[in-house]
């Protein structure tokens, strides 16, 4: 039985940029320009004493000028690290454009740049709260946030009062059985109650490729082949992209030995991820029983390889 990996859905960021002294600075409400001719080092001495209304032009002006690297680089994460202190979100998106264009590969640049979208993200996300707080975007953000910290019950209520509003809202039944599966404390039914839900989700939404691959991983795991095989189908026709459903796919053609028919699902598997042992392993079973000996054995080799470096890895 291969290893399935859960599938992600939004990814929410609630890391904090405040740290810097900059951030922490009251602004004064001086004029918002920075004054004409403002040389680049007179522009980044103004941002180091926090006078960032005065400098953001001035910062600007320096990452589009004749400077040196090093010059334009400081101006740029200062000009991100002002822009976000006096919530010039124009402006930050402005600095982290021209940072990606001109440090692409700087780690300091890129340490920077996540932080600032962190930063928009959560400030976006008070903006939901503070003008919508009933709306189904922020009980929705409020659910996934909790959902990540692991605060099972307050986010299932969360999805479920969601539900009791509008019944048919689509992506919510598949959230809440997502949620179910991922509860450590759901009960000896939860299988069954997330089953139900995706089976709503998809009666409102056909195309939800998630919730038929869930769906075929349940009845994979019930060894409910034929329904699993027609699930997997079903998800990869909504996302042809859904490298783990190729590899449900074949798997479970494996074991209905189809194992020409497991070829090609899982060579497409192969493609989309190659470090996956099981991949590998079940190819490798599929071509052998299928007469393809050579080929079989190079893949269980690579199975072979990858547990090896599994198990050799070292702890983060």
């Amino acid at each position: 039985m291969y290893k399935r990996s859960r599938q992600a859905t939004v990814f929410l960021a609630l890391l904090y940029f405040c740290s810097s002294p900059i951030m922490a600075a009251q602004q004064p409400k001086a004029a918002a320009t920075a004054p004409s001719g403002l040389s680049p080092d007179r522009a980044i001495s103004l941002a180091e004493q926090g006078r960032c209304r005065e400098s953001i032009s001035g910062l600007r002006h320096a990452m589009a000028g004749s400077v040196t690297a090093e010059t334009r680089k400081q101006a740029g994460v200062l000009g991100v690290r002002c822009s976000l202190a006096i919530d010039d979100r124009d402006s930050t998106d402005e600095f982290i454009r021209l940072l990606n264009k001109q440090f692409s590969k700087d780690p300091d640049v890129l340490f920077v740049v996540i932080h600032a979208y962190s930063d928009l993200s959560t400030r976006t996300a008070q903006d939901l709260g503070r003008t919508a707080p009933d709306s189904f975007a922020a009980h929705k953000l409020n659910a996934e946030a909790l959902e990540m910290q692991g605060k099972w019950e307050p986010a299932q209520l969360e999805y479920e009062t969601m539900i009791k509003k509008d019944p048919n809202v689509r992506g919510i039944h598949f959230l809440l059985g997502r949620l179910l599966l991922s509860r450590p404390d759901a009960g000896p039914d939860v299988a069954e109650r997330a089953k139900q839900e995706f089976l709503k989700e998809i009666q409102i939404d056909p195309s939800n490729a998630g919730a038929h691959y869930i769906l075929g991983e349940l009845a994979r795991r019930d060894q409910k082949w034929d329904d699993a095989i027609s699930r997997y189908n079903q998800a990869l026709k909504a996302d042809p992209n859904l490298g783990e459903a190729y590899l449900g796919l074949g798997y479970c053609l494996v074991n209905e030995k189809k194992y020409e028919d497991a070829i090609a699902p899982l060579r497409t598997a192969e493609r989309f991820m190659p470090e996956n042992p099981e991949v590998h392993n079940s190819l490798g079973a599929a071509l052998q029983r299928s007469g393809h000996k050579d080929e079989a054995q190079k893949e269980f080799a690579i199975h072979e390889k990858l547990i090896s470096a599994e198990g050799t890895a070292k702890p983060e």
